[in-house]
């Protein structure tokens, strides 16, 4: 469906640039929504399946404001429903999304005890 693997070329030429973690960043997010889509819709972009059931249309651009700066992201679009991003929360422009996406607990990123209840339960 997608390549699995990175533009690194591309990245290391705005390694010069200082935003190197963001377009890393970038190019990652990226990467998600377009499998979150291909596994969506049954089918990779221009590829023809009778699996398909849905179709792509287009993306709308959506600016994440985090501390390695904007990330200018491409939301995809579909011609019928609608996707959003899990990792993105609507309407909201913070780095707190991308920090849930990585902070679940079980994840490999989340910290030993991450997964431990925070209060009392009620009763």
């Amino acid at each position: 469906m997608t390549e699995d693997r990175l533009p690194l070329a591309e990245l290391l030429a705005k390694a010069g640039d200082g935003d190197f973690l963001r377009s890393v960043a970038e190019t990652v997010l990226q990467m998600l929504m377009e499998a979150d889509v291909e596994g969506l819709i049954g089918a990779g972009r221009y590829e023809r399946s009778g699996e398909r059931l849905n179709w792509r249309n287009g993306y709308r651009d959506r600016t994440l404001d985090t501390r390695l700066g904007p990330m200018q992201l491409r939301i995809p679009k579909l011609r019928q429903g609608s996707y959003f991003p899990p990792f993105l929360e609507p309407r909201k422009t913070s780095e707190k999304a991308l920090v849930a996406v990585s902070r679940k607990p079980g994840s490999a990123a989340s910290p030993p005890g991450a997964s431990m209840t925070w209060c009392r339960p009620w009763g």
